[in-house]
């Protein structure tokens, strides 16, 4: 076979231009630390560094989703904290103000103070949560989401709670309607009112047998005869259900339910058991409670009966907070859960992208020094095959 030199000459020049380009690419992936720099350099291992950065980039929102919920928890907590606080000493004040021997003037100073909490509630209700929003707005609110109006205080934010977009379900929002507007009346099964007396109270209740409980309604009335009070039970249809002489401290039961009544019951006075209902709100309660501590002149029973009830309502509100307070709890919990499954599968993305792309450091000093060597012999074969002329022969 004929070989000419300039065949020699292209063909040398050709491998030595190879190896140059293939020293440049080993140069470069030793630089940026990448075997996969383009597609094209490895379309199956490409893909899966794709498929591998959208799991790292979901991770990412889903971390931001979290940090969202978790700093808006963390505010609400710490608002439930306070409302908390200020309810214990608005039952302080209510404590003291039941005092026998207080005036009416010195009531009316409880009432004060009982007004001064009222308004630090109403801010905590209204609390922003430092991002144009309320942390009690429920589905979201432009503006405060409660409003004190001559008929109390009213809600208008929109109920329910607002959750982030992630792949798992945190709050970012409380629904206020439910938190501050809707604690259980009287002992959350039954609620007992003293419709019509002056001389007498009765107070909270308790139930004894849970299978016996109707649901019904219920009225408790006095008669006297030969000196004797009497009281008298009767369902919401005006059957008699039981009867018995009155005795101050001796609890009547009836139905699964049993309460005392204390004081002199008079023939008319009245007290009526009903269901408990979700009614019940904080600012309701304090604005009852102040206007009957302004009122003078009252008698010792309607005194202990206000307090009882005021103290009863107090526990309740402050209750459904307090259990708000630990579900809020428990949502940081979840968070901080969450954060380490979100962790786990942005390892493994990082892990999945890494494998897919990523350059073996030692593999690749290794495949430098091969390439060197090739590109160094390619210069010398270059170099022989530029002598094969006539002139360089006949020198």
């Amino acid at each position: 076979m004929r070989v000419t030199t300039a065949y020699s000459y292209a063909a040398s020049l050709a491998n030595l231009q190879k190896r140059q380009t293939e020293l440049n690419e080993a140069n470069g992936r030793m630089t940026s630390g990448l075997r996969v720099e383009k597609a094209s350099d490895d379309p199956a291992a490409a893909a899966r560094a794709e498929r591998a950065l959208a799991i790292v980039s979901r991770s990412d929102a889903n971390q931001r989703a979290l940090d969202a919920s978790r700093n808006a928890m963390t505010l609400t907590e710490s608002a439930l904290g306070d409302a908390t606080e200020l309810l214990q000493q608005a039952r302080e004040a209510m404590v003291a103000a039941g005092n026998g021997s207080y005036s009416d003037a010195e009531r009316s100073a409880q009432a004060q103070k009982l007004t001064e909490i009222r308004k630090q509630l109403f801010a905590v209700a209204n609390r922003s949560d430092g991002a144009g929003g309320y942390l009690f707005s429920g589905q979201g609110a432009s503006q405060p989401p409660f409003i004190d109006t001559a008929t109390g205080v009213q809600f208008r934010g929109a109920a329910g709670q607002v959750d982030v977009a992630s792949d798992e379900a945190l709050p970012l929002t409380i629904d206020g309607a439910d938190a501050w507007l809707h604690a259980p009346t009287g002992n959350g099964v039954f609620e007992t009112r003293a419709t019509t007396t002056t001389t007498a109270w009765i107070d909270a209740g308790a139930v004894t047998n849970p299978s016996a409980l109707t649901g019904g309604s219920y009225s408790v009335g006095f008669t006297q005869a030969a000196g004797v009070t009497s009281y008298e039970v009767r369902d919401s249809g005006g059957n008699l259900l039981t009867s018995g002489p009155y005795k101050e401290g001796k609890a009547i039961e009836v139905d699964g339910m049993s309460f005392n009544i204390g004081g002199s019951p008079q023939v008319g006075d009245r007290f009526d058991i009903v269901p408990s209902t979700r009614t019940l709100d904080v600012f309701g309660v304090l604005d009852r409670t102040i206007a009957e501590l302004n009122t003078p002149l009252r008698t010792g029973a309607q005194i202990t009966q206000s307090t009882q009830t005021a103290l009863r309502d107090l526990d309740s509100v402050a209750g459904g907070l307090q259990g708000l307070r630990a579900s809020v709890g428990e949502s940081l919990n979840m968070a901080d859960a969450v954060e380490s499954r979100v962790g786990a599968v942005k390892l493994f993305g990082e892990t999945a992208r890494s494998n897919a792309v990523d350059l073996d450091l030692a593999q690749a000093i290794s495949d430098f020094k091969n390439q060197e060597t090739g590109y160094s012999a390619s210069l010398q074969t270059y170099s022989s095959v530029q002598k094969l002329s006539l002139f360089q022969y006949l020198s």
